[in-house]
Formats: C-alpha cells, structure tokens, sequence
C-alpha cells in the first residue's frame, strides 16, 4: 500500500494536505482544477518535493526522506523526459541501468519492452525521428524495463490527440494495471479517468480526497467536483 500520512507540501504560498491510502495494485487518477496541487502531490511521492511535515509510505517502509532514485517508483511526465541524442533502445535502456552498460539478456529485455508497445524495428531511431505517440511509447517502454512496483503518470498523454491518447491509455491498462502495478495518474479529462482507472480522487481547495471508485465518485460527485466539471 502507498500511503501518505498527514503529508503537508508547500511550495511558494501554495499547500498541499495528503492524508490518504492508495491501494496496492490499483489505478487511480487524480482529478481536480488546474493548480490543485495533482502534480506536486507526484512531486512528493517521486521525492523531487520533500513534505514540510507528514510522512510517504510504501508497504510500511518510510520513503519520506530517500533520494528519487531509491524509490520503488517511476515516473512518466507530460514531455516524456526522452533523450534527444540517444536512440530509443538506449532511452529504454536507462531504466535498467542509467550507465547503459547493458549486458545480454538487459537488451533482451529492452527489445522485448519495445515489442510490448508496438515499436518493433524502431529501436535504433531518435526521439526526433518519432512521432508523439511513439515518442509516448518509448518513455512507456523505458517504465516497464525498470519493473518498479509504483508508476506515477504526470498527464503524460496530454498533448496526444483522443484517438493516439486512448491507445496509450489502454497501453498503461494492458501492460502496467495488468502487472499489479500501482498506478497514479493525474488528469483533467474525467473520460480518460473512467477509461484507465480503478479508483478516482479528487484533489481541490488544498486536499488530497481518498480514493473512491471512478463511477462512483463521477454518479455522485462532491461540490468542489461539480464546480469544476461545469
């Protein structure tokens, strides 16, 4: 279970109050108006925030205080973080090993990750020689290599258009949720929340909501909801 207790995030004369658990082995998305505080709320799971107070638990074991990289979790962000210079097998490649001294059965892997996504034969391309949504892909395929049991979707499918981003929606559902992953992503898009997610919180007026199940936090949503969704 990923839990975060009594968590206060500040930034600027923004805060942010997390007193919430996310089940193992669920998708949730976080949903609420622009600025709530969806991603810092990621910012502090992924530890590139660290809390003012509070604690960040996976199955009891406190993270509050480790580095990024000594996290059980990865990350994919809206621009997808992929390296310009290198092609897209070594950008997989970094979530095995960030050295990229890949041995045999590490390639093996990476090629076998980009088979998952749908980019057999595009391992040896440039991000610039990719579209957005191969692009997208790529930085899926990089999550899935690292194996990390925690993945925090920072509206990674945004800029894609509804056809490509329900694609990679289903991609997420097929390949991460499948594999027992716990998965948080954050959307403005109620339509991408109820097609992925198991489990839906809002995050409004400096709260984290717990998590409720998707249908029924959109059958019956809070005020702070339906002011937001119009």
């Amino acid at each position: 279970m990923l839990t975060c207790e009594n968590l206060l995030l500040q930034q600027g004369s923004f805060s942010l109050r997390a007193d919430v658990r996310f089940q193992a082995g669920k998708a949730v998305a976080l949903i609420g108006p622009s600025g709530a505080g969806k991603s810092t709320l990621l910012a502090a799971i992924a530890g590139f925030l660290t809390p003012v107070s509070g604690r960040v638990l996976w199955d009891g074991r406190d993270l509050t205080h480790a580095a990024p990289g000594d996290r059980p979790v990865s990350v994919l962000f809206q621009d997808n973080n992929l390296f310009p210079h290198l092609s897209a097998a070594q950008n997989v490649g970094l979530g095995l090993r960030p050295d990229l001294r890949l041995r045999a059965d590490d390639q093996a892997k990476v090629a076998a990750a980009l088979h998952d996504v749908g980019l057999d034969g595009f391992a040896d391309r440039k991000p610039s020689a990719l579209s957005g949504g191969q692009q997208s892909r790529v930085a899926l395929a990089r999550v899935l290599v690292a194996n990390r049991p925690v993945v925090l979707l920072d509206e990674p499918f945004g800029a894609l258009g509804p056809a490509l981003k329900d694609e990679m929606l289903d991609l997420v559902k097929a390949k991460l949720v499948s594999a027992g992953k716990t998965v948080l992503m954050v959307t403005h898009d109620p339509a991408d929340a109820q097609r992925m997610a198991d489990m839906a919180a809002l995050v409004a007026d400096g709260t984290v909501s717990p998590p409720v199940a998707t249908s029924d936090l959109f059958s019956n949503p809070p005020p702070a909801l339906k002011a937001y969704l119009g």
